[in-house]
């Protein structure tokens, strides 16, 4: 009796369900996924991760390392901010409709950005081992 009440209730108001108040990290990085245009299969496979970690984050029961939450963002064209607090730039309108061509460039541009962040996290894995060499005393 109460569930049907609740159901009348909700389905009396014209607010929608989601709002940037209720909204979880997960909700967020779904509605950006989707609003790019990729499935969660794309998104792991340009983020180079198994696709049960992205189905983790979107389903809340894991949360992404800072560093994957930068190429998130980049990769999904949303800023961090939006990304963590549902502040700041989120997706872009959903109704303006695409050509093919600019989605394409666009999805490269983003996959781009990604590889470049990518490597530069492995540059700086890179100069740790370099350093941590060079302290080290010759044999």
């Amino acid at each position: 009796m109460i569930d049907q009440e609740m159901t009348a209730d909700m389905a009396e108001t014209d607010e929608p369900w989601f709002t940037p108040e209720n909204s979880t990290l997960g909700d967020r990085l779904a509605g950006a996924r989707e609003a790019a245009g990729m499935t969660r299969a794309e998104l792991a496979r340009r983020m180079g991760l198994k696709l049960s970690t992205i189905d983790k984050w979107e389903d809340d029961l894991a949360e992404p390392r800072a560093n994957r939450l930068q190429m998130l963002s980049g990769l999904l064209g949303v800023s961090l901010t939006w990304l963590l607090t549902a502040e700041g730039d989120g997706p872009g309108p959903s109704d303006e409709p695409l050509g093919d061509d600019l989605r394409k460039v666009l999805s490269e541009m983003r996959q781009v950005r990604t590889d470049l962040l990518r490597e530069a996290e492995r540059i700086g894995q890179l100069e740790k081992r370099l350093r941590s060499l060079l302290k080290e005393p010759a044999a």
